[in-house]
């Protein structure tokens, strides 16, 4: 007789959007407020994760009256100045251990990629083991997207340990010293596009743009 494996919960996750992303490539400011036709890219992403989690939290540097508007804790980076997701992500595991203790793990999410799987939560619940901390990681067409993360918050004092001492800012770099998976994904069914793809760049917008127009059709 074989017993059933436990599998992780909505509600031990907390949700941390990567909001305060530089659109240098697009004269600055925040990606994630670009407008897209009467909504930002923002609007799109927590109409994505917010019928998967409904603990969510932004993480992003400098005033968070910009966001006043979402009406969610805007939480800064604790270490460094910019210092790219995995400050981020130590954000979002140092707020899951002060306020929210029921919490074991917090989800990563771009904040420039609009059409993530809508089944990404999911999948990782059951990706993961309860019993030992994995981190998971989004991939697609053979390719990661670590930003797109899992994270046991038991992680957090040595990922703030590693960025405190100057390591490797990049997060495979980190998650290479743990226990991960990988957990792949298809092509995005409503736009067609990779459900991972990015606005990195005004053509990157455009394309955007264009799958919204299509799928309101």
């Amino acid at each position: 007789m074989t017993t059933a494996r436990a599998t992780l919960t909505r509600d031990k996750m907390l949700g941390c959007v990567l909001a305060g992303g530089q659109s240098r490539r697009m004269g600055g400011g925040d990606k994630s407020l670009m407008d897209l036709g009467g909504q930002s890219m923002l609007d799109l992403i927590l109409a994505r994760l917010a019928p998967q989690l409904t603990d969510i939290v932004l993480n992003a540097n400098g005033d968070p009256e910009r966001f006043e508007r979402f009406e969610l804790p805007v939480i800064a980076d604790p270490v460094g100045d910019h210092a790219g997701p995995l400050a981020g992500v130590l954000a979002g595991l140092a707020y899951a251990q002060d306020n929210r203790p029921g919490v074991t793990h917090v989800v990563s999410i771009a904040g420039d990629t609009p059409f993530f799987p809508q089944d990404l939560v999911d999948r990782f619940c059951t990706a993961v083991p309860v019993d030992r901390p994995v981190v998971a990681m989004a991939s697609s067409a053979a390719r990661l997207h670590p930003v797109f993360g899992l994270w046991p918050v038991a992680l957090r004092p040595d990922l703030q340990d590693w960025l405190e001492t100057g390591k490797n800012g990049k997060v495979l770099a980190f998650v290479d010293r743990h226990d991960s998976i990988e957990v792949a994904f298809g092509t995005d069914p409503a736009t067609g596009l990779d459900p991972f793809f990015n606005a990195n760049s005004p053509d990157d917008l455009t394309t955007v743009r264009n799958a919204l127009s299509q799928h309101s059709r």
